[in-house]
């Protein structure tokens, strides 16, 4: 399977497959991200209130994307909890600490 455009890439998370493996992930990792794990933090999962829209805190990466792998896009091995931050971080987006336009403080 390829996926390379936005309509495969969809077909694919929608995919009962996905589902299940994704889960399987987040259990294994044990809801948690396994970035700030690594550097001795701990993000969790969020929960919700009743008739609140629930935050999402937790992605589950691939290591190898599935655009250049596909093979690897069903492989356990393949995939990281992450939470939503170091998943931007890895993919480039986010928010980026932005220069002072200028510092005129000369103490």
């Amino acid at each position: 399977m390829v996926y390379k455009t936005k309509e495969q890439k969809k077909t694919f998370y929608g995919s009962g497959d996905w589902i299940s493996l994704r889960l399987e992930a987040l259990e294994r990792d044990n809801y948690e991200c396994q970035e700030c794990k690594r550097q001795g933090l701990v993000t969790i999962d969020s929960t919700k209130t009743p008739g609140e829209k629930k935050q999402i805190v937790l992605n589950v990466h691939h290591i190898k994307g599935i655009e250049d792998h596909p093979e690897f896009a069903l492989e356990l091995d393949n995939l990281e909890t992450l939470c939503v931050y170091h998943h931007n971080e890895v993919h480039g987006k986010g928010f980026k600490a932005q220069e002072p336009k200028w510092d005129d403080e000369k103490w």
